[in-house]
């Protein structure tokens, strides 16, 4: 089954006291990376474990988790630093005295002086906590991840198969075309050498429109080239309908390579305006093909 390397998941778990909301995002890459964005501070024991999670259905491409946990504070997360908040309580005393005025009232506009109030949580007892159920978030957003990847992935595969019919299509008409090629160098040849030879009343020897007939034959015959083309088409078709679970991309991507050499070889060789035609048209099929290609895992 072919497998797109592009696709979005997303999911939201309630758990005790906080949620957890996550998002599975990648485009193609011929590697497998990942990124890992939070809002919080990760232990590397959670980030491996998210990664090695992904490596069970990813393959290919590049993939960024965004995680984001939403957890109210608590009281104890803070602590309020007494010397700070009475240093700066006397300081402001003396300095409101000397200048005559009234004392301060109230420690509240002190606290958000720096060093009064210190953030004393946890942010790896808060992970530990919270790892089972960003495990089970991930889970349910690779989920969803994997239908879009599997949706696009057949979508793809349609696609591809219609443009190989293309290009077998192509190859039958440039098959049925090759025969004529050489039948016709030899009409314009005879036809040639009849004028130019024909003005001193010489007549071309048979043996040498023969010899030089056969030489053209030789240099451009494609059948070589038109077999292991067709070869190609029919085992990337094969490929699109295996039912590996492994990704085929890079099967499909070296297959597509072997068109292009092969087409190239026959545009070369081609010493036809019909044949070269459909060479440029096989040419923009296999482009397209290469183009997709790239996206599947």
């Amino acid at each position: 089954m072919l497998l797109s390397m592009t696709g979005f998941g997303e999911a939201r778990i309630e758990g005790p006291g906080f949620t957890v909301r996550i998002e599975v995002r990648a485009v193609n890459n011929r590697y497998f990376k990942v990124s890992i964005r939070s809002n919080e501070s990760l232990t590397a024991a959670v980030e491996a474990e998210i990664e090695n999670e992904l490596k069970q259905v990813i393959r290919r491409g590049t993939v960024q988790i965004s995680l984001f946990i939403d957890r109210p504070p608590s009281s104890g997360d803070f602590r309020i630093n007494r010397e700070v908040l009475l240093g700066y309580w006397d300081q402001l005393t003396r300095i409101t005295i000397e200048a005559y005025g009234a004392p301060p009232q109230s420690l509240e506009p002190l606290l958000p002086l720096p060093g009064v109030v210190s953030d004393h949580s946890d942010p790896a007892s808060r992970i530990e906590e919270i790892r089972p159920v960003i495990m089970a978030a991930l889970k349910q957003a690779v989920c969803e991840f994997q239908r879009m990847r599997e949706t696009e992935g057949r979508n793809m595969a349609d696609d591809l198969q219609r443009s190989c019919r293309d290009l077998q299509q192509l190859v039958e008409n440039i098959r049925l075309r090759a025969p004529a090629v050489v039948a016709n160098y030899r009409d314009r040849l005879r036809e040639r050498l009849s004028r130019l030879l024909g003005e001193f009343e010489i007549q071309a020897a048979q043996e040498d429109v023969l010899r030089e007939v056969g030489l053209f034959a030789e240099r451009s015959d494609i059948s070589e080239e038109l077999v292991r083309f067709q070869s190609h088409v029919e085992q990337f078709l094969q490929t699109l309908q295996s039912p590996s679970p492994h990704g085929v991309g890079r099967r499909l991507d070296f297959m597509t390579q072997e068109m292009v050499r092969e087409i190239n070889t026959l545009g070369a060789k081609a010493n036809d305006v019909e044949i070269s035609a459909h060479v440029v048209q096989a040419k923009t099929v296999v482009e397209r093909i290469r183009e997709m290609v790239q996206n599947v895992e």
